[in-house]
């Protein structure tokens, strides 16, 4: 039985793109660059952050990755982190798997305190005590590794364990950690790339991932 759950947050429970690309819009700016010949940003929300940071400068020519995420980090932790919304039905998906019994857990490449702040600001915080993320200084960057620690930590059996997300990062860390994972189709990867990344299961809804759990 899936005793326990790991949820990403950026595109699984919250929406968080409309702070996280006037963040990295910001960051382009400051660092002399017009971020609107980029079009859409959508690719860059989800991955870890350094990740996305320098592949936005690479677009530039730009190398200066350190000042990209202190200018990124500086503008989301005072304004951007706050430009979220828990996605219609998280709520009631959250309450129906804690009812049954599961332990949630979010498990995001969002930075560790940066999570918990949204947690709290989306009023999950009954549903999910734990979470478990990047650390400041670059400390658990890969989404695999942070899982690993996560696992170590808890002391949850990943034979026990789902991971639900997004995005490719997500899946391609429960298959690395020995865990069965569920691929959501509302937040930012989409079906194929779910798909190809080797989910076990696609949701549609949040009600499907309890049914599928």
């Amino acid at each position: 039985m899936n005793r326990t759950v790991l949820l990403d947050l950026d595109g699984t429970i919250a929406d968080s793109r409309p702070g996280i690309e006037a963040c990295f819009k910001f960051m382009l700016a400051e660092l002399g660059h017009d971020p609107g010949v980029l079009g859409d940003l959508s690719w860059a929300v989800g991955p870890p952050i350094g990740v996305s940071v320098g592949t936005l400068l690479e677009k530039y020519g730009d190398d200066r990755v350190e000042l990209g995420l202190t200018t990124y980090r500086a503008r989301y932790s005072a304004v951007g982190i706050y430009e979220c919304a828990v996605y219609p039905g998280i709520p009631q998906m959250l309450a129906s798997l804690t009812n049954a019994g599961r332990t949630l857990c979010v498990a995001t490449s969002k930075r560790r305190d940066f999570a918990e702040r949204v947690v709290d600001f989306l009023g999950l915080r009954a549903f999910l005590p734990t979470v478990y993320g990047a650390l400041p200084g670059g400390g658990l960057d890969d989404k695999k590794d942070m899982i690993a620690e996560l696992l170590r930590a808890e002391g949850y059996d990943p034979a026990a364990t789902t991971m639900v997300g997004d995005r490719m990062h997500d899946i391609r860390a429960a298959k690395a950690n020995g865990l069965r994972s569920i691929g959501v189709l509302w937040g930012y990867g989409g079906e194929a790339e779910l798909r190809d990344a080797g989910a076990n299961w696609m949701a549609t809804t949040p009600a499907e991932v309890v049914a599928l759990v």
